[in-house]
């Protein structure tokens, strides 16, 4: 079995795995890595997904990388622009070179006596068969993500095997799926559904957007008009670090402002959809939810294009339980009978730690669920392993970025100084281990005991904060008392 060795080892050839071959490149020259890539291509999410409208919920001045300024007119991106933004960004800087496709890991295996991971892969052969190849690394920098690329969340319906039509799973959406003139339910209300009813309402004889319960639901320009006339009289990368930043302010206000005052912020939202929708439309239904503004992600649609689709009667919103799947369609917990042609299971994904890899270390494998997650990055005595995780809140790329920056000071630091290993340790015992997130998500219930937790402060709380975490990882101590070196 073979084995090599490179210094830094990224897992995961996505928006994050790019970003972080970036920053070695420039911040930690020396270093020699490789990325792997489970897949056969550059983009984790914005080439894995494939349903109709696929785009991002976030503007593209704060998704889009620190280092790359985002030129397009549209703000609000679609999957395949994010898609090109992401292998330019690796074309541009040769960091494609770096990529190893068709190489998934299985474990890796720290060794405290030699400062280095082994970690194993399982690679594809240009025959198709597979083989596995070690390869050795001093730091392990886990890009891949927080969900299972495998397969998402399929609650078990019952008699889904009576349905006559096609079911499909928004994560593994066939190419040959011909919906053109055909009634479609989609079952769920998040991001994935407000995307999917209106691109799907164009060919399609009628979408019916089935959901247990309303989310919040905000209409937003797909272009930005001040980002665009910024371009035209200032240089690329100014106008865009200027929208950049008033983009993260006015997030970070409006998310404070729904903690503070959710009521007033429950009203706002629900007068922009009652705007769009008209006063005769029953939102108190189909579009109140529960519970307060951001105690789940709010669903984005650019434009209005979901509110328009409703008002010309091409789709509609149905708030009921499903009792069963029947031959022809689902038949509802109030009795009611929904027909359709095609059902399209937006049910969620499923989150897991790093890619679902074993982790050991000397020996001992590691329980995620019992450390303590360090920065928003690493994990208490876990040596020299960071993984990058957005904000629940906020882009992800605006954490990502931060990570990366600081991993690449540690790395100098370990350098300047002589060290192999660094890990964070708690040894404070006044720190109270609670839920790493607070969400109320169906998708984050259903993960959450598996999930590392956040501490009771720092440098183990997480403050899903973008001000907070460039003081905290930009500028502040590498050597903070609680990262033990060696």
């Amino acid at each position: 079995m073979s084995t090599e060795h490179v210094d830094v080892l990224i897992v995961g050839a996505g928006l994050s795995g790019i970003a972080a071959a970036y920053h070695l490149q420039h911040k930690c020259p020396g270093k020699r890595f490789a990325i792997l890539e489970g897949r056969g291509a550059i983009g984790g999410t914005w080439d894995l997904f494939r349903y109709p409208g696929i785009r991002s919920d976030s503007d593209m001045y704060t998704l889009g990388y620190s280092f790359k300024p985002w030129t397009d007119p549209k703000a609000i991106a679609d999957g395949p622009q994010i898609l090109n933004y992401v292998k330019d960004t690796a074309t541009e800087n040769g960091i494609d070179r770096h990529i190893r496709f068709h190489h998934r890991v299985r474990r890796a295996a720290w060794s405290s006596a030699d400062a280095r991971w082994t970690v194993e892969v399982e690679r594809r052969t240009e025959q198709g068969t597979t083989e596995t190849v070690l390869i050795t690394c001093g730091f392990l920098f886990m890009c891949s993500g927080y969900y299972r690329y495998e397969a998402g969340y399929l609650p078990d319906f019952k008699g889904m095997a009576d349905f006559k039509g096609r079911i499909v799973h928004p994560q593994a959406w066939p190419e040959d799926l011909d919906y053109a003139g055909k009634r479609v339910v989609v079952i769920g209300s998040g991001a994935t559904a407000v995307t999917l009813v209106p691109a799907m309402a164009r060919t399609a004889a009628h979408v019916t957007m089935l959901q247990r319960s309303p989310t919040y639901v905000v209409s937003r320009p797909a272009q930005d008009a001040l980002a665009n006339k910024l371009r035209r009289h200032l240089p690329a990368s100014l106008a865009y670090h200027l929208i950049r930043w008033r983009n993260v302010l006015f997030g970070m206000y409006f998310f404070q402002l729904s903690r503070r005052k959710p009521q007033r912020v429950k009203q706002l939202i629900l007068g922009g959809v009652r705007a769009a929708l008209g006063p005769d439309y029953d939102i108190a239904t189909h579009f109140t939810p529960r519970y307060n503004p951001w105690d789940q992600r709010l669903c984005l649609v650019p434009d209005g294009d979901l509110f328009k689709t409703i008002r010309e009667q091409r789709a509609s919103v149905v708030t009921a339980g499903i009792e069963s799947f029947t031959a022809r369609g689902l038949r509802l917990s109030d009795g009611r009978e929904l027909e359709a042609d095609v059902i399209v299971t937006a049910t969620g994904l499923v989150l897991q730690v790093l890619g679902g890899i074993e982790v050991m270390v000397d020996g001992r494998k590691v329980d995620f669920a019992k450390t303590l997650n360090y920065k928003g990055m690493m994990y208490s005595d876990v040596p020299n392993l960071a993984a990058t995780l957005g904000y629940t809140n906020a882009s992800w790329t605006l954490k990502c970025d931060l990570t990366c920056e600081y991993v690449c000071r540690l790395l100098n630091y370990m350098d300047r100084h002589g060290y192999r290993q660094c890990m964070p340790h708690n040894d404070d015992a006044s720190v109270t281990p609670l839920p790493s997130l607070s969400f109320s998500s169906g998708y984050v219930q259903r993960a959450v005991a598996d999930l590392p937790k956040q501490g009771s402060k720092r440098p183990w709380r997480l403050y899903q904060n973008y001000a907070l975490d460039i003081i905290s990882l930009r500028f502040g101590k590498v050597d903070d008392g609680v990262m033990r070196y060696s």
